[in-house]
């Protein structure tokens, strides 16, 4: 009778091996698909599926405007920082170099002022909405920098509001920070922060080489009398980081998109955002 039991349970377990490994080589015939659509990834902690290709390929490309987003932000200080003083002397004689400390400081007073600002709104809407309003007012500040030779009189305060304003508009550097830890899981934050820092950096450096090139230039250029309009080694950064924050905006409505997952890479709900279709249809209700 012992032997019988022992016989059946040892039956029940080979039935139980054989059940399982039809349902792994089933799985993995379906992993093998090459359908965007179907669940690829797996998280390496719990080895549950997380996401599909489709959504993977989303994040990272959101993740990697908010690396040009980052990069553009630093430009737009370093890319006039060393053509500032002779191009305050040219527009405005009486600026001196006590004045040209506070033109240099604008910038970062303009943005430590907006970055509390654009986080706070972050917090409670889509994060597109601060990052377009944020280069809107960052691509507007580069092309008043354009102008403030125009003015006959105090041509240097307007030096000092363009530039402040261009410090308002890279104070979008909260969201940015704030959209990728939130978009990237445990294992991957720490490489994409570090990212975001190297593209920031790299901004810095290369905006006085962008600067030097434009040098070619010189300080007589082009100029457009109808728009009223000089393009010299003074201007041309300035409106170069305008095109550039077009680009931008541009990359923003076609390639970003909300992302938000917990640690191990699983999508979560966001409190300012329930979905690109829901918010579309949200705001066509709101026009």
């Amino acid at each position: 009778m012992h032997c019988d039991l022992l016989s059946e349970a040892w039956s029940l377990v080979q039935i139980s091996l054989r059940f399982k490994s039809q349902q792994n080589s089933t799985m993995a015939s379906e992993i093998d698909h090459d359908d965007e659509g179907l669940p690829l990834l797996r998280s390496p902690h719990s080895g549950l599926i997380v996401e599909t290709q489709q959504e993977h390929k989303s994040r990272w490309w959101s993740i990697r405007v908010m690396y040009l987003t980052m990069f553009l932000s630093s430009v737009g200080f370093s890319i006039v920082v060393t053509s500032i003083w002779p191009y305050l002397q040219k527009i405005d004689p009486s600026a001196d170099t006590s004045f040209l400390g506070w033109v240099i400081a604008s910038y970062s007073l303009g943005q430590m002022v907006a970055s509390p600002l654009f986080g706070l709104w972050s917090n409670h809407r889509p994060r597109r909405e601060p990052l377009v309003v944020s280069i809107s007012i960052l691509i507007a500040a580069s092309c008043f920098y354009a102008y403030v030779h125009v003015p006959a009189s105090h041509n240097k305060y307007y030096m000092l509001s363009a530039r402040a304003l261009v410090g308002f508009g890279s104070g979008n550097v909260a969201v940015v920070r704030s959209y990728v830890a939130g978009a990237t899981s445990l294992s991957e934050r720490t490489s994409a922060m570090a990212n975001i820092s190297a593209f920031q950096a790299l901004g810095f450096i290369l905006g006085p080489a962008i600067q030097a090139i434009f040098t070619l230039i010189g300080e007589v250029g082009v100029t457009f009398k109808a728009i009223d309009l000089q393009v010299n080694m003074y201007t041309a950064p300035s409106l170069m980081g305008a095109l550039l924050g077009v680009v931008n905006i541009v990359l923003i409505f076609v390639i970003f998109r909300e992302h938000r997952v917990d640690d191990h890479g699983r999508h979560l709900a966001s409190i300012n955002y329930d979905s690109e279709g829901n918010y579309t249809v949200m705001c066509s209700h709101l026009l």
